[in-house]
């Protein structure tokens, strides 16, 4: 059996609207935190003196802004052959990625190092990773069975995990991930630079944790 559609190209186009939509949230997000009244102690210096909830909520607040949901678009070949027959699906396939900073136990105290001496914070921030991908339209342009080797529902589940892995590594062409861990370092600095606080965004504490006695 053999169906054949004329094949539209795939759209790699950068998500430019989404990228200016982030931008503003910045903006909005950064005269919101330094406007925001009761959220701080003030220091017998008449400096402002953060708190660990108050880092720990901002730090939240920014994975929940560079979160992006960006649509891809790309074409998929399945082909697979048995018994020297070949059968083969040509799909153009359109789905929504997800993208942004996943905060597992972001409300845990160690995720978040505080030195008032110093007036700096050091904060542990994931990098950015694909969160959901979610297929929103799939057509097949041709599809053609073999003699011996007729599509079967393991075929359709295999073409769905292949229409995945190509959105997801379509999403990462896009530079979807790096625009989004970038997005974040740059509103953090921001929002604490504002309190007189220097930043530093680190993978992980250890290097920062000093040993005790």
């Amino acid at each position: 059996m053999t169906h054949h559609e004329p094949l539209p190209p795939p759209d790699k186009r950068p998500p430019w609207r989404f990228i200016g939509i982030t931008l503003a949230l910045l903006v909005i997000a950064t005269f919101c935190w330094r406007n925001r009244p009761g959220k701080w102690l003030p220091s017998l210096e008449g400096k402002t003196q953060l708190t660990q909830s108050v880092v720990v909520q901002r730090v939240e607040s920014v994975a929940k802004l560079v979160t992006s949901e960006t649509s891809v678009r790309d074409v998929v070949v399945y082909e697979n052959k048995r018994f020297g027959s070949t059968k083969r699906s040509l799909m153009v396939v359109t789905g929504k990625i997800l993208a942004g900073i996943d905060l597992a136990g972001a409300g845990d105290s160690a995720n978040v190092r505080i030195d008032h001496a110093e007036r700096s914070i050091t904060v542990v921030l994931p990098p950015a990773k694909i969160l959901a991908v979610t297929i929103t339209d799939l057509k097949t342009y041709d599809e053609s069975s073999g003699l011996l080797n007729p599509f079967r529902p393991a075929d359709r589940d295999e073409i769905q995990r292949r229409v995945r892995e190509q959105l997801e590594k379509t999403a990462n062409e896009l530079d979807i991930l790096a625009h989004a861990d970038s997005s974040a370092k740059e509103l953090l600095r921001t929002l604490f630079t504002t309190d007189g606080y220097e930043v530093r965004v680190v993978r992980d504490l250890k290097p920062f944790n000093k040993p005790e006695g």
